[in-house]
This record gives structure tokens, sequence and C-alpha cells, in this order.
């Protein structure tokens, strides 16, 4: 067969190979295909003419550490081959916590102190141990320090700081890594001496002088506020430009303060257990300023039940051009709340205002909620993040030569993939040994936050105090308050045929199986991608925590769409906690078969309970061992029901078309669904079971 002189061969340059052993870590193995590097003109003897005809390759072996135990894990920070497996050490400096404590690895990695020196003698730190393994155990700290400082407040002493400075000031006593870690020692010091100061100072004032917000801080807009109507204009008499602007800088502040390892499923997913109410701090304020956004355009455009339908079709138009000019400005966040409210229940059935909008701006609402469609797996929202350059669309707002600033993405979207890792993918492995492959995974994702939180560094725009404090004023209707406002202003029908008209989602399990195929088909250095959020929503026209809903509760914003429930409280996703995890699987079952795959031995569910308490999912891993009594039991307890009877509920799958499937009591859960319909399952009490109670989380 001929072949054209100098083509190169289309293959894969990463190539699995296998597994290797090796003192009891488990490596996986590769096989890395270089281009050769050729003897350039003038160094060497010509190439024959018939050697031009050809690409020349050589193939190296690659290895990265797959599982261990904890103490090699440590001892590969410092001894592994850091041009071989580059991202070992930041994937565990950014992973550990979910698996073992800062002052654990500290005491494993940290050499114990020399011993004195003979009197009059003089000696370098350097000269007491190998010179090698010093220089990496500073390496690692230094890297450590500079990317997660906050894995070392511990206050008020800091121990964990104070073992690092220890060290340092006899290994590296005038290397930048001491100086770094004494200059945050100092700085968290002063930090408590300043809240302390501030605490007393508050306990001096009298009762009801307590300190409010500036205006011009975007940090007082992230609390709802009742009392008195304000004077002054309302949010909507700003600009659209203003208000969009305001909100692009309110979200770049808190997405920059994001810690990355707060987004990880075991740590996100505590935050609702009793006592967790300070878990995950800056992912929670965050999630107060979505809700904040959704409340704004909630109770601007319920808040006055008088409007005629063509005025607040007008508000609806507002909102939607607010939304556009977020997307302009690539802020994703915001962009998701705008639509999440306008696609929530109360507002999406109001037909007659939305039969008032125009044309222009219905097509302009439609184009954008197809930015958070279900299709591929969020695949538009996915791929507008990893743009570096704007949408074509967009008006060349920052000159033709710079890159935009941004984006500011929605921080559920990540949430919710690294949920779907944590559920689906066990911590534990055969033999005791940590599943660092399932780390190396979660860290790829926190990587593409960190990425972004650099990014959004470029945004240049400053705060508006009369629009800040607009914000901040708005009016926030409840749940109830919504929904009962909207039924007064346009009382229930059968239909809403004026409504925009938008596709529904498809179920967290399948973005699921797109996304694990697309992991396992993707070369070894492939990154996952960007993850998305599952949404939440009551069927459209049925009241709040109506126990017949078929959609997800209004826990979260919508992930795609649709008429969506009356929350003013909508967290981003509907997370598990972590008292039911996958136990320890054969090392050969960490790679997880697909759910909705044939031939797939596990399979992650949503299963929700039919009650008073809301709609919400939680996500159980299901295997092809397990029958329907232990399914339900790990559901009641995933659901925080005290004292669960499995016996007194029975399961049922929603399949399409408002049907349900019963499981019997005794079937293999596994092999009794229907593998066709989507993976969502509700929990129904037997008639004549005695009733029980969920333990409502915080």
């Amino acid at each position: 067969m001929d072949r054209t002189a100098g083509k190169e061969l289309a293959l894969a340059p990463l190539q699995d190979w296998g597994e290797e052993t090796e003192d009891g870590a488990v490596y996986s193995v590769s096989l890395r295909r270089q281009l050769s590097q050729r003897l350039s003109r003038g160094t060497g003897p010509a190439p024959r003419p018939a050697a031009d005809a050809f690409v020349h390759y050589r193939t190296s072996k690659v290895r990265a550490l797959r599982a261990a135990r904890l103490e090699r894990l440590v001892r590969e920070l410092v001894s592994g081959d850091r041009e071989q497996d580059p991202g070992f050490v930041p994937a565990f400096l950014a992973t550990h916590r979910a698996f073992v404590s800062t002052a654990r690895v500290l005491g494993l990695l940290l050499p114990p102190p020399p011993p004195p020196l003979p009197p009059g003698s003089r000696a370098l730190g350097w000269a007491l141990r190998p010179p090698t393994l010093a220089r990496a155990v500073v390496s690692v700290l230094g890297s450590w320090l500079r990317d997660h400082p906050q894995d070392f407040r511990d206050p008020p002493t800091h121990p964990d700081l104070g073992s690092v400075c220890t060290f340092l000031g006899w290994a590296a006593p005038a290397g930048p890594e001491a100086q770094e870690a004494e200059k945050l020692l100092g700085d968290f010091l002063e930090e408590a001496e300043r809240k302390q100061e501030e605490e007393e100072k508050q306990a001096s004032r009298p009762p009801g002088a307590a300190q409010t917000p500036r205006p011009d801080s975007p940090e007082g807009c992230s609390e709802e506020e009742e009392g008195p109507a304000r004077e002054g204009p309302e949010l909507l008499d700003f600009g659209v430009d203003e208000v969009a602007e305001q909100l692009t800088l309110m979200d770049v502040e808190l997405f920059s303060k994001v810690r990355p390892c707060e987004c990880l499923g075991s740590v996100w997913s505590q935050r609702d257990r009793p006592g967790a109410t300070s878990t995950a701090p800056t992912v929670r304020a965050t999630v107060t300023q979505f809700n904040m956004v959704i409340g704004c355009v909630l109770g601007s455009v319920l808040g006055e039940q008088g409007l005629a339908a063509p005025q607040r079709a007008q508000r609806l138009e507002k909102w939607i051009r607010i939304a556009q000019r977020c997307r302009e400005l690539r802020n994703f966040s915001s962009l998701r709340a705008i639509l999440s409210a306008l696609q929530s229940n109360p507002i999406y059935r109001l037909k007659r205002s939305w039969g008032a909008v125009s044309r222009e701006r219905l097509s302009t609402f439609r184009k954008l909620s197809q930015i958070f469609s279900d299709e591929n797996n969020h695949l538009s929202s996915r791929e507008m993040l990893s743009q570096v350059k704007m949408h074509v669309d967009t008006p060349p707002f920052w000159g033709p030569q710079k890159l935009p600033p941004g984006p500011v993405p929605y921080l559920g979207t990540f949430l919710t993939d690294l949920v779907m890792l944590d559920t689906a993918l066990p911590d534990m492995l055969e033999g005791d040994l940590i599943n660092f492959e399932k780390r190396r995974k979660e860290w790829e994702i926190l990587a593409h936050i960190q990425q972004l939180q650099k990014r959004c560094r470029s945004y240049c725009l400053s705060p508006r105090a009369p629009v800040l404090a607009a914000l901040r004023d708005q009016r926030q209707l409840s749940e109830e308050q919504s929904y009962r406002v909207s039924r007064v202003i346009e009382p229930p029908a059968a239909s809403c045929p004026s409504s925009p008209r938008i596709r529904r989602r498809i179920s967290l399990t399948k973005r699921l199986s797109a996304k694990l195929s697309r992991e396992r088909g993707s070369s070894p250095g492939g990154s996952p991608g960007d993850p998305s959020s599952p949404a939440s929503s009551l069927s459209p026209g049925s009241p709040p925590s109506s126990p017949r809903s078929r959609d997800p509760p209004p826990g979260s914003p919508p992930a795609s769409p649709g008429p969506q429930s009356p929350s003013t409280k909508l967290l981003p996703l509907s997370l598990d906690p972590p008292g039911l995890r996958p136990s320890a699987l054969p090392l050969s079952s960490s790679h997880i078969s697909l759910p909705g795959q044939q031939g797939s031995e596990a399979r992650v569910i949503r299963v929700s309970i039919d009650n008073d308490h809301g709609n919400l999912y939680r996500s159980i891993l299901l295997t092809s061992q397990d029958k329907a009594p232990s399914v339900v039991q790990r559901a009641l307890q995933k659901h925080n029901v005290a004292q669960p009877w499995a016996r007194d509920y029975q399961l049922f799958q929603v399949l399409p078309g408002d049907r349900e499937l019963l499981i019997p009591d005794n079937a293999n859960v596994f092999y009794a669904m229907s593998p066709a319909a989507p993976g969502d399952f509700v929990l129904r009490r037997k008639e004549g079971a005695r009733p029980t109670t969920t333990v409502s989380s915080p």
C-alpha cells in the first residue's frame, strides 16, 4: 500500500497498557507515543532520501499511582517522579481532606528535627539529612502553602502551621517557603485578634444598634431583609447594563473566594447534617447569592398584584434583557438564576402576561434557555465555559484584540459532577487501598474551578451604591407567597398555551451515564469537562410540596427550561448525605459500569419520598445484587427518616407518561426495573403502615 511521504499516522498519543503492583501500590501503566527529535541540518550526516518519507516516533512507559495505602501516598509526594506523573502532588493536596486530615499528612511527611549540635560546632540544616529528600519536602510544603493556605487554619494556635514553620526554620531558614509560612501564621493570628476586637465592640453596643451593611458593598446584598418599603428607585428603574454589571460584580467576588476543596462531594454533601451549618461557607455564600437573584425576579414580577398583563410583560422583558446582558458579560451564574426564576411555576403559569411579551423577547428567552438544556449532558453550557473567545453574536465589548474576562460559571454545575463521582466511585478498593484514581477525577474538576477563578480577575467593574441598595432591599417572596400571589394574579387554568414552550429535563442518571462514558472513552490524560447541576421543580400547576409531584423538589434551580417550583430558596442541587457511601469494592470494580448500559453491574438511581415534606431526591448506587428491602432501607436512611421501617414502604419506578412500575417487595431491583426508563424512583408508605417522620435539614 502506498503512503504519502511524511504523512503522520492518526494514533492516540497515550494508550492504556495495564496495571502494575509494586510495594503494595497499584499503578496504571500507559504507553506514550512521542515524536523523535531529528538531527538538525549541519549537525550530523544527512538522512537518506528514503528516511524522509517517514515520521519517527519513540514509545515510553508512563506510570501513574492509582491506589495505595496512606503511608505510600505520602511517600509518593516526595519520592515520586514528577515528570512521569505531574498531576499527583496537586491532586493529593487538593483532595486529601476527603480521606485524611492535614495533621495526619504532616505527621507522615515532616521528618523529626535534627539532634542538637555539640557545643561550638556549626552546621547547616541541609547537612543533617539527605538533600534530595529535604528539598522534596520543602517543595511540597511550598506548593501546599501557596495553593491551599486555608488547610493550615486551626484556631486559636494553628498547630499544623506551627509544625511547618518549625521544620522550615531548620531545613530552609532563608527560603521563600519559610517566609510564606511565617507570614501566613502572622495573618491568621492578626485575623483572630481583629475578630475578637469586633466581637467585643459588638457586645458593648446597646441592643438594637446592630451595624447595617454598607450600601456600596456587594456583600450587603446577600441577605434577605424584611421591613417597610424602601424609599428611592426600584431595581427595575435602573438600566439593563447597570443591573447586569452589578450582579456580575457580586458573582465575581463570591466565586473568587470559593475554596475548591469545599466543592468536593464528600464535603458539600455534609452541609445538611446536624451541626454542619459552618460546612463549606464559601459555597453557601454563592447559594445565598443565587437565591437572592431568584427572589429579586420573583418579587419584582409578582410583587404588585394590580399590574395589568402588558405592564407585567414589560417586567418580564426587562429581566430577559438583563439575562441577555449577563450572557454578554459571560456571567452564567446570574443568567441561570434569572432563567430559573422566569421558568418557576409562579411566573411561568402567567399565560396572559407571557402572551403580551414580544416575539423578539420570547425568541431571546428560548435561545438563552437552550444554554442550560439537558441535551447531551448540558453540552451547550459546558462548551461555553471552555471557550476562550466570546460567542460570535456577542458585541466586541472589550475590543478586537483583548480576550474577554470570565466566565463566571454556575457553581452548581461543578457540584453535581463532583457529587456524582463521589456517589459512583468507591473511596476504598480491595486490600484497604485508597482509590486515588477517584481523587484524580475530582482534581480535574477542581483545577478547572481554579482556572476560572484566575480568569475572573480580569473583570473591571465598579460598585454602584444605588443599584446594590436596590438589590438588597428588593422585596423577597417565600414559596407560599409567590405561589399564592401568582394564583391571585391569574386564577388556575387547565393549561397555559401562551407560556413559552420549552423541553423538559432528562434525569440525573442519564447525565451521569454520559459523563462517565466520556471519561472511559477518552485518554487517561483527558479532562472530564465541566459539571452541571441537577434541576428541581414541581409539576406545572401543582401547589408547593405536592406529594404527587414527579419532578425534583424546590431544592435547586432548574437545570433546563420549563415550569419550575415556586421557591425563592433554591439550592443548587439535591445532594446525598455521606451516611451511606459505597463500600469497599474489588480493585477491578473501580470502573463502575454506566447507568443505562447493557450488561452494567451498577448504576446510580434517584429516590424520593412521597410525603408532605417536599420531593427531595437522593442518589443511591444500585448494584445487581440489591434486593428491594435493602434499597428501601438505604433510601430511608439517606432521607433521614427516623426509625425507618422498610417493610412499611413500596418502591415505584417513575416511567415516562406519568406511569409507574411497582417493584415487588422481594425482587432484585436491578433486574426488575425498566432499563430504558430514567432511574427515578419514589417511595410510598403502604396503606395502614405506621407514620414516620423525616428529620428536616437545617
